[in-house]
């Protein structure tokens, strides 16, 4: 995997909405806060364009993001939200510039669809926290700081407490995934990120919890749960109980689907719609650890 360079003191970070329309006085918390790390920061022309209910158009969001994709003067692409939409772009976007002048690229929730296309093209990137989340008066700073210590080379590892439905053991892996659902809408597609050997990080909010069943057998029906090394598991977030009455939780509806399979299960990892949200390198081989006393990842 290519290894984009680390930042700097003074160095520019572009942030563009390559997904849902936001708001000024939302994102300006962020880009002090970033401003704050000694970076310079460029947003994206039509960032606060509205489409309904994009950040403008398709060839607005696309455009913002392609520049600086191309512009090697920024060092790193920080996603201002996710929402829906980066699925829509993703086929326009040209990364010959980027590859010959790799950055890192962050962000989560709807930017799964891009950091499945990086892992495809052999580039590490961030699943991570959006300026857009950092509130104005009590700043999120354990999620945000995570990103900067990413940004900067200090994340090592992580430790955690052990949860009631983990499967122990240790392994190490490529490290994959992101939201689920949006994972589930990519299947089939030449922007589904590679699971066989890879230990997979998955999330997810505001689902019907059959849902999540589903998303599970559907990974599991076409194989791409057996040949995994590891599974991490965020926040599972705002789920819902459906009319037929479906009530099993996300994380037992999770261990059930992968009780059969050999490899360690970390659940409860505070990544994903949820505070904090921890910052987590895509495309790097880790080791994690699951025992009874602690577990571990370790970059």
């Amino acid at each position: 995997m290519i290894r984009p360079p680390l930042l700097r003191q003074g160095d520019t970070v572009g942030i563009p909405a390559p997904s849902s329309y936001l708001r000024e006085a939302e994102l300006m918390p962020g880009i002090e806060l970033i401003r704050s790390w000694g970076l310079q920061v460029i947003t994206g022309k039509h960032i606060f364009r509205r489409q309904n209910s994009f950040a403008g158009t398709d060839d607005q969001r696309a455009s913002d993001f392609q520049a600086m994709l191309d512009d090697p003067n920024i060092r790193a692409i920080i996603c201002a939200r996710g929402g829906y939409g980066m699925v829509r772009i993703i086929r326009h976007l040209n990364f010959d510039r980027f590859l010959q002048n790799p950055k890192w690229i962050a962000g989560c929730s709807d930017i799964t669809v891009l950091h499945g296309f990086l892992q495809r093209l052999g580039v590490e990137s961030l699943h991570s926290e959006m300026p857009r989340f950092v509130p104005p008066a009590e700043p999120d700073l354990a999620s945000m700081d995570s990103l900067r210590a990413a940004l900067f080379g200090e994340t090592k590892q992580y430790r955690i407490q052990p949860h009631k439905d983990n499967k122990t053991g240790k392994s190490r892996g490529i490290l994959t995934g992101g939201n689920l659902s949006v994972l589930y809408s990519l299947a089939g597609s030449n922007l589904e990120p590679e699971m066989a050997g890879r230990i997979l990080f998955i999330e997810d909010i505001g689902e019907y919890l059959y849902h999540i069943d589903r998303m599970m057998m559907n990974l599991a029906i076409r194989d791409r749960l057996k040949d995994l090394k590891g599974l991490i598991v965020g926040t599972m977030n705002g789920m819902m109980i459906s009319g037929s009455g479906y009530r099993k939780p996300a994380y037992p509806i999770i261990r059930g689907a992968v009780s059969s399979y050999g490899f360690p299960v970390m659940f409860g990892f505070p990544a994903g719609h949820a505070h904090p949200n921890m910052s987590l390198i895509l495309g790097r081989e880790v080791e994690i650890t699951v025992n009874s006393k602690q577990c571990t990842i370790t970059f």
